[in-house]
């Protein structure tokens, strides 16, 4: 009597098991959005607004850790002069700048 009890019960869960299985899938799904995909798009829009504000004669940070003065300013290079030394301008992508001084803030 179990046996057929419980052999009744495993055959109609079919249908349940597929619509659990998937229900597990979006749970992890949206997690997965929640925690990482949302928060790098914020920071990626955070960083193309920092961008935006660059202008000639800030100072900038570089990811490599570098601290230079922005001399012109393109669509994708930028030109920054590194160092005391006039003469060292170094020509490098938009996206290398980690942070922003305006000098005009002081």
């Amino acid at each position: 009597m179990i046996s057929a009890f419980l052999a009744e019960n495993s055959g109609g869960s079919g249908g349940l098991g597929l619509l659990t299985m998937i229900a597990v899938y979006v749970v992890i799904f949206g997690a997965f959005w929640f925690f990482a995909i949302r928060p790098q798009k914020k920071q990626q829009k955070e960083h193309e607004t920092l961008l935006s504000a660059l202008a000639v004669g800030d100072s900038i940070l570089t990811t490599s850790g570098f601290y230079g003065v922005v001399i012109d300013i393109m669509d994708e290079v930028v030109i920054v002069e590194f160092g005391s030394n006039k003469n060292c301008r170094i020509p490098m992508k938009k996206d290398n700048i980690v942070e922003i001084d305006k000098q005009g803030e002081e």
